[in-house]
């Protein structure tokens, strides 16, 4: 049954300014709805509008709403936040010190209010140190432009930083029944424990999630218990884990609704969390759910980043017996693995690895979780593999895989079979969002294993590769890169360098970027004539291996300093990297070759002289 519900009620009020068919009136009329309803807090932000130029658009909104009410507009506290902008409708982070002070001041015009009740931090920036903006959000308060200050959108690792600088009250997290992120994490938990405001929104799982809430049958049932609707349930259910959920009405008739609460039995409660397990981590003490560390039965989880050399060490694990589990290879998602790892502990396989990205903790606490549940510790081994070798691994899977390297599009559809393509982009987001793994999380222990390359039988080869523009060839006319056949002119020593190292025994081969292929300033049948009167001119056939793809950020493998040309190169013809000798001109020439393992030599010293260049 509905009963009015005690406690804070609380609403988001983001839709009622970047909904499409927003309408200002009826805003009004929603908020006032909510208010009659006993909402007593609105979450809010400078950033809640369509693009920069109306920044505070949902402050200003919820002023004017709270000015006309007819009710105590003295109970209803107002959290904001400030960390994000919006240019041209975009979400882009600002976590600046000056821009933080701006943007609270600006906050409090728009609220019309001396002192903020809660401000919160909208999300980190990237670009710069958390820190600064958790002191800057303290200096703040200090002042006395806050109240109270909070986060919102942050990690475990991050909620920490931050408590040990500047006293935290609230810290809002995204949390649904889909979204568990923030309960396996460890953020709800630590808030608990603290006593810290936990704010939830997308609560309901977004606009996506109605199919969802009318589709899910433990919802349902429990809803159909009560005379209630499936939203309404998951609000209780949120609740019920000490959260305070914040909906987002857009109408009068929903807001008006968010007074009466469902009342969960223990049963109700039991159900939904056998639906949604990760609610265990909360509700259930750790030393109820942790199996003896000596219990029988060995679940390792291998973790590291796309191209760690995951699948090597779980293989020799596989080969002792073990039974593995691997998203690569099963296809799927993430949590696909866990119904599979509960078949087989069931089943009574005690030995089991997984072996996948797992960055998060709360990626990680759901195998530990599922571990648990059948009595069985788990342990995890960490791959510290560096950037560069990662980047090798992804570019030779790939080649083994597709044969080729694969370019932007064509890894976008490859990567709905193959999770194992992944672009340059991915391997960098891993390193910011990669969450280092702690006994903490409740492993047996955490065993770091350093990448080691191996040696491969049979790669010997010796071989001298060279960026072409600039190291061997330049142009006559001045541009970039040579435009036709009759622009070619050799640097000074090229031709006498390279036949030389031909006479030698050397492998000679060159790199090169054609980004006039993509902007449509050369065909790609004008780019190889260039190269070929390039070779006639050397004297000599040379395996050249360039980039047709457009400038910008890299969003391929086959660009200078990302290493799948030279990863091509050394798979053609077999070479060690170790025995190779590159010639470039530039800092990414030298952190082509850091890459790849090759000595780097400018062209001065490689064909200016007859010495060996690896000497």
């Amino acid at each position: 049954m509905h009963a009015r519900g005690p406690g804070a009620l609380a609403m988001g009020a983001m839709r009622l300014s970047t909904a499409p068919d927003r309408d200002e009136q009826r805003a009004i009329a929603t908020l006032h709805a909510a208010f009659d309803a006993g909402v007593t807090l609105v979450d809010t932000a400078d950033a809640y509008c369509r693009d920069a130029a109306e920044a505070g658009h949902n402050e200003r909104l919820i002023a004017r709403a709270l000015a006309a009410w007819g009710g105590d507009a003295s109970r209803v506290r107002v959290a904001t936040k400030g960390g994000l902008t919006r240019p041209e409708g975009r979400w882009v982070a600002d976590g600046r010190a000056r821009h933080l002070a701006a943007a609270c001041e600006a906050s409090r015009r728009a609220l019309g209010v001396e002192r903020i009740h809660l401000y919160q931090l909208h999300a980190p920036d990237p670009r710069t140190p958390f820190a600064t903006s958790v002191r800057a959000l303290a200096a703040l308060q200090k002042d006395g432009r806050v109240e109270r200050i909070g986060l919102s959108n942050v990690s475990l690792g991050q909620l920490r930083e931050a408590l040990d600088i500047a006293p935290i009250t609230a810290v809002q997290v995204e949390l649904s029944p889909w979204q568990d992120a923030s309960l396996r994490g460890g953020v709800v938990d630590l808030c608990a424990r603290l006593g810290l405001l936990v704010l939830a929104h997308r609560p309901l799982g977004g606009t996506e999630g109605r199919r969802r809430l009318l589709q899910d049958t433990a919802l349902r049932d429990v809803a159909e218990r009560h005379g209630a609707s499936p939203a309404d349930v998951v609000l209780a259910w949120l609740r019920s884990l000490g959260v305070v959920p914040l909906p987002g009405p857009t109408r009068p008739e929903t807001a008006s609704a968010l007074g009466l609460t469902v009342s969960l039995s223990a049963e109700d409660v039991a159900a939904l969390d056998a639906r949604f397990p990760a609610a265990r981590v909360v509700r259930i003490p750790r030393e109820a759910r942790r199996p003896p560390d000596t219990a029988a039965g060995d679940v390792v989880l291998v973790m590291g980043t796309a191209g760690a050399g995951k699948s090597t060490l779980a293989a020799g694990l596989a080969a002792r017996g073990y039974a593995r589990l691997n998203r690569d290879e099963a296809g799927g998602r993430l949590a696909e693995l866990l119904p599979a790892l509960d078949a087989r502990l069931a089943a009574g396989e005690r030995q089991v690895v997984l072996d996948n990205t797992y960055l998060s903790r709360a990626s990680r606490n759901a195998v530990v979780e599922a571990a648990w549940a059948r009595g069985v510790p788990v342990r995890c081994l960490w791959l510290e593999t560096s950037l560069e070798d990662a980047q090798v691994n992804v570019v030779q899977r790939m080649l083994e895989r597709h044969g080729r390297l694969l370019g932007p599009e064509e890894m976008k559809t490859a990567a709905r079979r193959d999770p194992g393509v992944v672009g340059p982009g991915v391997l960098f987001r891993h390193r910011r969002e990669l969450e280092p793994p702690d006994v903490e999380e409740g492993f047996v222990r955490v065993d770091a294993v350093p990448f080691v390359r191996s040696t491969r039988p049979g790669f010997d080869g010796r071989g001298l590769l060279f960026w072409y523009d600039g190291v061997v060839r330049r142009s006559a006319s001045g541009a970039r890169t040579p435009i036709s056949p009759d622009d070619v002119v050799l640097m000074p020593g090229a031709r006498e360098a390279v036949q030389r190292h031909l006479q030698e025994g050397w492998i000679v081969a060159g790199v090169s970027w054609q980004p006039e292929v993509a902007s449509g300033a050369m065909t790609a049948a004008e780019a190889a004539a260039v190269f070929t009167r390039t070779h006639e001119l050397l004297g000599a056939e040379i395996d050249a291996v360039w980039c047709p793809h457009a400038d910008g950020p890299p969003t391929c493998w086959c660009r200078k300093p990302l290493p799948g040309l030279g990863v091509v190169l050394v798979e053609r013809h077999r070479l060690d990297p170790a025995r190779c000798v590159y010639v470039g001109r530039d800092p990414t020439d030298r952190a082509f070759a850091r890459t790849l393992g090759f000595t780097y030599r400018e062209a001065a010293a490689v064909f200016g002289t007859g010495a060996d260049p690896l000497q």
